[in-house]
């Protein structure tokens, strides 16, 4: 009597002996083809959910994926010339993207490069945070850096040049045309650029003045450059500073903590008393309201054109404007947010964060819906705009992460025991549970089921009906017109 590890790979045997050479394998987890419903193409998945490679896309645009979750996915589009892999999710990385490119190994390792606006390429190289290079055929671009010791970045870290020198001995930092020196980071630095010059003894003392000048745009037409003048005392307990000078709206902000801080300017005007548990009173004259904030921003009352909130934190807050609305109710236990910007009109409800999250998006010129909805970690239920939907139990680390590639391609199918997905433009609909030891797909035209590895299939399409049961086809097939409505 045959075991039944034998019996299941029977259906393997009977697959690849020609049995079934005409028609997609249907053996369940163990083996399983089919038609993508949401779009055209192809999928096998085979010792689900442990294996799985699809090809997606019309002729000309064709995108392929396969994977090993959790430990490796791989995907290439040879259309828009993107390829790329991922080995234990975000572990080790490369995506490619016509001339660009990156590769890293746990955010610490990392090479990268591509063109440039000159048609030059550059090439990175990373060992977060130790080593950084950069290599072009224009020097200018070319740096190294040996941190702490030594070296030179560009355009890394939100500046455009850093500099350094036994590192917080030393550092210097440029961002556009202002250039700041720091000695012994971040206690002592000087500072200047375009009418600007500045020193700062952190956190004792500093004093920093810019002048208003102008520049050349693009247009021709000449820019003013605002102008400041900055100062503190034992920051941040006392500091004055005048912003925008030269402008339409120049601001004057001084704050003496904890007696008071105020901030006056033709657009606003505000003053708080005694924070952080005092008063807040503001005026903001360019988009019309006032508030009152007691201890701001925990209870806060908002009246006017551009703004209305009433805030106890945590029982409740409403707030909204002529585009956007926010309401919470015990906070974080209830929260909704709407937001209005033709074309599209965006509503959230969510409670408790990611526990459960209602999201509806509609396009206010042709009405057509998006709704996500998400109970952690129950399902996820997805309709695009153009009616295509999904279904999928259970969902683990879709309603923390929404729309994550890397999660969708790497561990959903780990964990997701019911699919069902419909596509409205083409008919197709298709249910699946528990990686297809149960799965049936349907278009317009024909309808196939297979249960149990295969070991009972039904098929239905216009040349007629066919029903295997032990993998045995039993019956006759007829003709559609013959066998009645399928």
């Amino acid at each position: 009597m045959l075991s039944a590890r034998y019996f299941l790979l029977l259906p393997v045997f009977w697959y690849c002996t020609g049995s079934a050479a005409s028609e997609d394998a249907s053996f369940g987890p163990l083996f399983h083809e089919f038609k993508l419903t949401l779009e055209p193409g192809n999928r096998t998945e085979a010792f689900a959910p442990f294996y799985y490679q699809q090809v997606s896309g019309d002729e000309g645009d064709t995108a392929r994926l396969w994977a090993v979750p959790p430990v490796i996915s791989r995907w290439k589009n040879e259309e828009t010339d993107y390829q790329g892999f991922d080995f234990l999710w975000k572990g080790i990385t490369y995506t490619r993207y016509g001339d660009e490119y990156r590769f890293q190994v746990l955010q610490l390792l990392s090479f990268a490069g591509g063109s440039t606006q000159s048609e030059t390429n550059v090439h990175r190289f990373s060992l977060f945070p130790f080593y950084f290079q950069q290599r072009s055929k224009i020097p200018g671009k070319d740096y190294t850096a040996l941190f702490p010791i030594y070296g030179t970045l560009r355009q890394r870290l939100f500046r455009d040049e850093i500099r350094f020198v036994l590192f917080p001995i030393y550092g210097q930092t440029r961002k556009r045309d202002v250039v700041t020196d720091n000695f012994l980071y971040p206690l002592f630095h000087l500072r200047h650029g375009d009418g600007l010059s500045g020193w700062q003894f952190w956190p004792l003392i500093g004093n920093e003045r810019k002048q208003v000048t102008f520049k050349t745009n693009s247009w021709g037409d000449q820019e003013t450059i605002a102008g400041h003048r900055k100062f503190s005392l034992l920051w941040p307990i006392f500091f004055d500073q005048r912003t925008g000078l030269g402008t339409e709206n120049p601001a004057h902000q001084q704050t003496a903590l904890p007696l008071y801080n105020f901030l006056r300017s033709p657009n606003r005007d505000s003053t708080s008393y005694l924070w952080p548990l005092g008063v807040t009173h503001t005026i903001d004259r360019q988009k019309q309201f006032t508030e009152w904030g007691a201890p701001w921003p925990l209870i806060v009352f908002a009246r006017g054109e551009g703004k209305t909130t009433s805030r106890v934190w945590p029982f409740f807050s409403q707030a909204h404007n002529t585009n956007y609305t926010s309401d919470w109710y015990l906070w974080p236990i209830y929260k909704y947010n709407r937001l209005k910007s033709d074309p599209l009109d965006r509503e959230r409800t969510r409670i408790l964060f990611f526990l459960y999250s209602d999201l509806a998006v509609k396009h206010t010129e042709t009405a057509a819906r998006l709704r996500r909805r998400d109970l952690w970690p129950l399902f996820t239920f997805k309709r695009e705009l153009d009616g295509r939907s999904r279904l999928q139990v259970l969902s683990l680390l879709e309603p923390i992460l929404p729309e994550n590639s890397g999660v969708e391609q790497n561990l959903s199918p780990l964990w997701s025991i019911w699919r069902s997905e419909q596509n409205p433009k083409s008919g197709a609909a298709s249910q699946s549970l528990l990686w297809n030891l149960y799965r049936r797909d349907a278009t317009p035209d024909s309808k196939k089921c297979s249960l149990l590895f295969g070991l009972f299939q039904y098929q239905s399409a216009p040349d007629g009906k066919r029903w295997r049961l032990f993998y045995i086809p039993f019956g006759k097939a007829k003709p559609a017109d013959e066998s009645g409505s399928r």
